[in-house]
């Protein structure tokens, strides 16, 4: 299975992958989302370590079931050949209606294919007011013209 765009990646294909991951991480899908990792693809998401495509949709079933209402943001940060780093910032609540931002950064590597193998995460959560909320979109796709974390000044 192939996933476009392919390494190497040029600073336009670097930012389609991560728009991509972006979008299908904003549909909050497990198995949507577990499919743009090879069946052997490691994680490292914050102190939990994850190996394998099954595990990645479980962990993310995990994840939306606590961070609710969650929206995100991802930016590229660099890349090179077959890697991608990314600086992030998603909001949520969780079930005592507290808001917080997660902040954070992503190293990627991706094989031939375009299929992420590797995905080590560093993540803080801050916790916010709704008042401090930045991203009111409706649940889903990020609209195209919705300011970018550069913008929001994240």
């Amino acid at each position: 299975m192939s996933r476009p765009p392919l390494p190497p990646f040029t600073s336009e294909t670097a930012a389609q992958k991560a728009r991509m991951a972006e979008d299908a991480w904003n549909s909050r899908d497990p198995a949507r989302v577990a499919l743009a990792y090879t069946t052997d693809s490691r994680w490292r998401n914050r102190s939990e370590f994850i190996e394998g495509r099954d595990a990645i949709e479980a962990f993310l079933v995990r994840k939306w079931a606590r961070e609710l209402d969650y929206r995100l943001i991802k930016e590229v940060w660099a890349f090179r050949d077959d890697r991608i780093a990314v600086r992030f910032a998603y909001e949520w609540h969780d079930e005592a209606g507290q808001w917080y931002r997660s902040y954070g950064n992503e190293n990627w590597e991706f094989d031939g294919e375009g299929l992420m193998r590797v995905r080590i995460a560093s993540i803080n959560d801050l916790p916010i007011t709704d008042g401090e909320r930045k991203y009111h979109w409706p649940l889903g796709r990020r609209p195209d013209d919705h300011p970018s974390l550069t913008d929001l000044g994240l």
